[in-house]
């Protein structure tokens, strides 16, 4: 019985008198080869991860549209808090009713009035190209070219074949930005009636030590997305509202239209409100020289007001990033998927800014995510 003791106590002394050096080259040696194919395992899969994020983006843009939109649901149903007393699901549901009887109506008035002003704003288009015409042809340019003369609808008409593919491109278009839109409401109006569900299956993914702060990141992000919605929709509002009444007044054609395009652009920082001021050139062009000073001014006038006192305002508690990262990603993310990444940019930029600052500069590099010029002006 006691010879097993002595055999492994013999062992034992023998293990302890071989030199450190073999002792550390096989140890390593056997938990070497597991590490690194862990290691292989894992960048191949972060390689495969990237191609397929790659191969997918422009259905992940997509997605984050809906999230976004979920976001802005959310934020209306917090709104009413205050004013119902009711659960959150009840909220909710009243404000996609709501939203959606808006919708219709918008919808049946826009049906009325937007035919008649676009009627107008292409006969006004149309008087223009003819004055331009006029203007080349006396330097000896042919602006549309013998054959089509000057008239949009001969130009357009004149041809069944080119009609016919033309026909055929707007309603392909059509339909795939009614299958975006479709799906972006229904993920948004998913998400928006249980957040909790969709974030902890996300949260699941994360190492059971890290989920508090993943879950608290996550949720500043979503505050992100909620006021930086809202206060586009104030912008946007708020502008369609000024345009319109500031080129009724003055007499300009199709002014509604106008200021529905003015308002629209503010989706697009920086670069929209240049390319909305183009279409009320071009209308007030032929009605005079006066008429359009007073149009590009009180277009100017407007759309500066809105961009530089209005816009900072409603959205410096949002989106905190330098206006040049925006503008990068704005034409990075536009040349590479078209409107969608121009309309999701801003957003996108913002809860990148969240994360990175969050996860890797201050969990990670354990730094300051302010200069120090500005952490030493806090209090």
């Amino acid at each position: 019985m006691d010879q097993p003791d002595g055999d492994s106590g013999m062992r034992s002394e023998k293990h302890r008198e071989l030199p450190r050096h073999e002792i550390a080259v096989d140890e390593p040696g056997e938990a070497g080869r597991p590490s690194l194919l862990a290691v292989g395992l894992t960048l191949l899969a972060a390689g495969v991860a990237l191609f397929l994020i790659w191969q997918m983006v422009s259905s992940l843009l997509i997605v984050f549209a809906g999230v976004l939109f979920a976001a802005f649901l959310d934020a209306l149903a917090r709104a009413l808090a205050p004013v119902l007393p009711l659960k959150r699901a009840w909220r909710l549901t009243l404000v996609v009713l709501l939203l959606s009887a808006l919708s219709c109506f918008g919808l049946a008035w826009g049906a009325r009035k937007l035919p008649e002003q676009t009627r107008l704003l292409l006969k006004v288009m149309d008087a223009q190209v003819d004055l331009l015409q006029g203007h080349l042809l006396s330097y000896g340019v042919d602006l549309l070219g013998p054959e089509w003369g000057r008239d949009f609808a001969q130009w357009l008409f004149a041809d069944q074949g080119r009609f016919f593919s033309h026909a055929q491109f707007l309603l392909g278009g059509a339909s795939s930005l009614l299958t975006a839109v479709l799906v972006i409401l229904f993920l948004g109006i998913l998400f928006a009636f249980d957040p909790t569900g969709h974030r902890e299956s996300v949260i699941a993914l994360v190492r059971h030590s890290h989920r508090a702060r993943a879950r608290a990141v996550m949720d500043e992000m979503g505050n992100v997305m909620r006021l930086w919605f809202v206060g586009q929709l104030i912008r946007i509002m708020l502008m369609t509202l000024c345009v319109w009444l500031a080129l009724y007044l003055i007499g300009l054609p199709g002014p509604f239209v106008l200021g529905l395009q003015a308002g629209l652009s503010n989706f697009i920082p920086y670069l929209g409100p240049i390319v909305a001021a183009i279409p009320i050139a071009l209308v007030a062009m032929p009605l005079g020289a006066s008429l359009l000073i007073w149009a590009v001014a009180v277009y100017t006038i407007i759309q500066s007001i809105e961009g530089y006192v209005i816009g900072p305002l409603i959205q410096r508690q949002a989106v905190e990033t330098p206006p040049a990262w925006t503008l990068v990603a704005i034409v990075l993310l536009g040349a590479q998927f078209g409107v969608m990444g121009v309309a999701v940019a801003m957003p996108l930029v913002a809860i990148g800014r969240v994360a990175i600052v969050r996860f890797y500069v201050e969990d990670y590099l354990g730094g300051d995510p302010k200069p120090p010029s500005i952490a030493s002006e806090q209090p």
